[in-house]
This record gives structure tokens, C-alpha cells and sequence, in this order.
């Protein structure tokens, strides 16, 4: 599973060729890792980049606005994944395995962005907090709809809640980062659709 275009360079691009924003992202990304975010001054950043303080203005208001995007990126990936899993002319458990096993693997390919934002996160402003949590609300709406709609089809049983389903399985995708390595045995695709095949388990009449 490829990274999501987080600003990230290929092998072949020079640093210094990356747009502007992408670049202090990159960099933001790379020091909020090694010294925390809140040890990272924004002139370190800028003189990381190879940019000016106004250069950086210009696209992020704040050093919480490189934060939110770091994060923020990966999930307008997810979110645009899961709807065009979510709409596919496919059975409902096809499409809930779908998008099951496709937020596991994209947060296992971001998997150092996410740890970074989440450690830090209670240091954003409130508001950017409160963005962050409605989209992962309308992910978890999105989700429960397609178990409802299973549980009306008779696919699905029927005595399970979906919002205790749902907020146990990304429980566990959200613990990913406490056990799961790049290198390890099994990949991010590999864990994606065990984590969904015990789902769609755990859903059956």
C-alpha cells in the first residue's frame, strides 16, 4: 500500500525541488518525530525547509496548522477511499470488507504521521481538535451505515450495535501503532484484511 501524497519526496527528487508547502511538511514530519512538536520551533522549520517565516505563513497559519495537516492529509485519503469502496456496485459485505481492510493498510502506510499527530494532539487549538474529531465521527457514521444496511438485508446479525462494533474495530486499528512494524512479517494489506475478515466474522447471522 503506497503512502498517501504527504508531501514526501520519491527516491529521485531533490528536496529542494518539492513545492513549498510539501516541503515544510516534510520537514515539520521529520523534526515533530526526533524532538517533539513541542520542542520544534517554527525558525527550525523554516531553516530546515529553506524557506522564510512569510514563505510559511503564506500556506500554514501556525506551527498547529502543520500538525493538523499532517494528519489531516491522511484522512481526506481515507475518507475519499471509503466512499468510493463504500458506493461500489457490490454486496454489502464485499463493500464493508472493502473499506475495512483499506483504512487498516493506508493508517499502516501513514502509520509515522499518525503516532506523530496523536502524541501531540491535545496541544492543538480546541478547534482544530474538534475538525479532526468530526471527520473521524463521519468516518464512523459511514461505517455503522453499512452495517445497518446488512442488518436490514438479514446479512448481518441484527443484535449487535454498530457503534459498539464499529468503535471496537477502530479501537484496534488505532492500537496499530503500539505493535505494528514496516518490517515485521506481515504488511499493512496483510493485517488489513485479517482485521476485516474478523469483522465481517463477528457480523454473521
Amino acid at each position: 500500500m503506497a503512502r498517501v501524497a504527504s508531501g514526501r519526496t520519491t527516491a529521485a527528487t531533490a528536496a529542494g525541488d518539492e513545492p513549498v508547502p510539501q516541503r515544510l511538511l516534510s520537514v515539520a514530519t521529520r523534526l515533530f518525530a526526533e524532538q517533539g512538536y513541542e520542542l520544534t520551533s517554527v525558525q527550525q522549520i523554516v531553516d530546515a525547509a529553506g524557506v522564510t517565516k512569510g514563505a510559511m505563513y503564506h500556506y500554514f497559519g501556525s506551527k498547529d496548522d502543520l500538525l493538523y495537516e499532517i494528519y489531516a492529509r491522511v484522512l481526506r485519503v481515507q475518507h475519499a477511499r471509503m466512499e468510493s469502496a463504500a458506493a461500489a456496485d457490490a454486496p454489502v459485505q464485499e463493500r464493508l470488507h472493502a473499506v475495512a481492510a483499506d483504512v487498516v493498510a493506508t493508517t499502516a502506510a501513514n502509520l509515522d504521521d499518525t503516532k506523530i499527530f496523536f502524541r501531540s494532539m491535545h496541544l492543538l487549538h480546541p478547534d482544530k481538535q474538534a475538525e479532526v474529531r468530526a471527520e473521524r465521527r463521519r468516518y464512523h457514521e459511514r461505517v455503522c451505515a453499512l452495517i445497518e444496511e446488512g442488518q436490514r438485508a438479514g446479512v448481518f446479525r441484527a443484535d449487535k450495535s454498530p457503534d459498539l462494533v464499529v468503535d471496537f474495530f477502530f479501537g484496534a486499528v488505532h492500537h496499530l501503532g503500539t505493535w505494528f512494524r514496516q518490517d515485521g512479517e506481515l504488511t499493512g494489506q496483510d493485517v488489513g484484511e485479517q482485521f476485516a475478515d474478523l469483522l465481517l466474522a463477528s457480523l454473521r447471522p
